[in-house]
């Protein structure tokens, strides 16, 4: 078990209290109130940072209620021949404007392009450079340690062949190559194991990236292929992008978060 676990398993051993799932509605609906007073009651630059962060709060909100109305508007275009006699066949027929949600969804793409995603854990502990690689020391140049093995897990692709040793300047063990991860899917709330295609984004650097490293924070792409995912043109949707949710290293296997 790891460490600082122990209230999880307390709870998986004797469960919660019998009024817990009441008090924490009560909790909840108290919350909005002891907001609200502590938004009046707080000054200078503390009052001023959290009338920051509700603004920002409350200006998402908006915008995202604004998107979704938008989306689910059919707005009517004004025909060019308004005015003039229509066939019967044709009285009930009306051209809709989807050009907005078009729109959204090229922004869409394009943020995934530049790497801009909504995470579930936009913010990681940064791993120091001492804890991802062990130096090794080998052969006669002990002086020169050149040599890197990499401590955490990594993912390679199918067809990966090893550098001869001579040349392998950072060793990847074969215990802590993983292929496979556990991605839950938020909308479905059902998890499946999938087949890694490759590590888009490790939040330590560009290096760790291209070397395959996977800690808690980093961006996989995942084969969602059996689940049947399908474009709005019909098409299969082969690969996805998920996030690591938990540390691999520490729990034998890789968690992570479809992002949808």
């Amino acid at each position: 078990m790891p460490q600082g676990d122990h209230i999880e398993l307390h709870r998986k051993r004797y469960g919660r209290q019998l009024d817990h799932e009441e008090r924490t509605r009560k909790r909840e609906a108290r919350s909005v109130k002891k907001r609200a007073a502590y938004a009046q009651k707080a000054l200078g630059i503390k009052g001023k940072m959290f009338a920051k962060e509700r603004y920002k709060e409350k200006a998402l909100m908006k915008k995202t209620i604004a998107m979704h109305e938008q989306k689910d508007k059919n707005r009517k275009v004004k025909d060019a021949d308004e005015g003039m006699a229509r066939p019967a066949y044709l009285l009930e027929r009306d051209q809709v404007d989807r050009a907005k949600v078009l729109s959204n969804t090229v922004k869409q793409k394009r943020k995934e392009k530049a790497g801009k995603w909504e995470v579930p854990l936009p913010k990681v502990r940064p791993v120091a450079e001492d804890e991802m690689f062990k130096v090794l020391r080998s052969g006669k140049r002990q002086k020169k340690e050149w040599k890197r093995m990499v401590t955490k897990v990594t993912f390679v692709p199918p067809g990966f062949t090893r550098k001869p040793p001579k040349y392998e300047r950072f060793i990847r063990p074969t215990g802590l190559r993983m292929s496979k991860a556990h991605v839950t899917h938020p909308e479905l709330k059902a998890t499946f194991q999938l087949e890694i295609i490759g590590v888009k984004k490790n939040p330590n650097g560009h290096a760790y990236s291209s070397l395959g490293v996977i800690t808690k924070g980093t961006i996989i792409e995942v084969n969602v292929s059996e689940l049947g995912l399908v474009t709005p043109g019909g098409k299969v949707v082969w690969g996805k992008y998920a996030q690591v949710t938990n540390n691999p290293e520490n729990d034998g296997c890789i968690n992570a978060v479809l992002l949808v």
